[in-house]
C-alpha cells in the first residue's frame, strides 16, 4: 500500500447533518470553479446550503445526509472539496451514482445506512469502521451496519483513491 493519503480503517468525529437531495451545486457552487486550488474551494463548501459550514467543520468530522446525496452535475470537485474541508466520511441513505464513483476515485469514504441516518442527529459523536461497515453513535450508544466495500474498492479507499491504487499496482499512468 502507498503511504500517500492512506486512510485509516476507523474514523471518528462530530456529525454535521443535512437532508435529502443535497446536490453538487450546493456542495461547491459553480461560480467558484475558476480555480483548482482545493484549499480555496474548501472555503466555499456547502455555503449555499449552510453559511456556517466552514466555521463549524473540524478535521475528522462526519457528514450525514438523507437520500440522493451528490445529485446534479458530475463534477469531481464536489467530493474533493468535501474531503478538503476536513470531512472524513459521509453517511447517507443513498448517493447519486456519479458522486459515489467520484468519491471512491478520490478516496473519500462514503457509506449507505438509512437506519443510521434516521437515528443520528447533528452534533452526535460517531465512529466509522470502513473495513467492517460498522457505524457507532457514541452519543446514543447505538451501532448500525452498512455494507462494507468489496475487496478492490476497499483497497482503493485504503490507498487514498484510484490514482494511488493504480500506482501501487504498478500501472503506468
Amino acid at each position: 500500500m502507498s503511504d500517500n493519503n492512506m486512510m485509516t480503517e476507523a474514523m471518528a468525529g462530530r456529525v454535521i447533518k443535512y437532508g435529502d437531495n443535497v446536490d453538487t451545486d450546493v456542495i461547491i457552487p459553480a461560480r467558484y470553479l475558476n480555480t483548482s486550488d482545493m484549499a480555496e474551494l474548501a472555503k466555499h463548501c456547502m455555503e449555499d446550503l449552510d453559511k456556517d459550514f466552514t466555521d463549524k467543520v473540524r478535521p475528522g468530522d462526519i457528514m450525514v445526509a438523507g437520500k440522493n446525496f451528490g445529485s446534479g452535475s458530475s463534477r469531481e470537485h464536489a467530493p474533493a472539496v468535501i474531503k478538503a474541508s476536513g470531512i472524513s466520511c459521509i453517511i447517507a441513505e443513498t448517493f447519486a451514482r456519479i458522486f459515489y464513483r467520484n468519491a471512491i476515485n478520490i478516496g473519500l469514504p462514503i457509506m449507505e445506512s438509512p437506519e443510521a441516518v434516521r437515528d443520528i442527529d447533528d452534533g452526535d459523536k460517531v465512529s466509522v469502521d470502513i473495513g467492517r461497515g460498522v457505524i457507532t453513535n457514541s452519543t446514543k450508544g447505538k451501532t448500525y451496519q452498512a455494507t462494507p466495500y468489496p475487496g478492490f474498492m476497499h483497497d482503493i479507499m485504503e490507498t487514498g483513491g484510484l490514482i494511488n491504487y493504480l500506482k501501487d499496482k504498478g500501472e503506468q499512468l
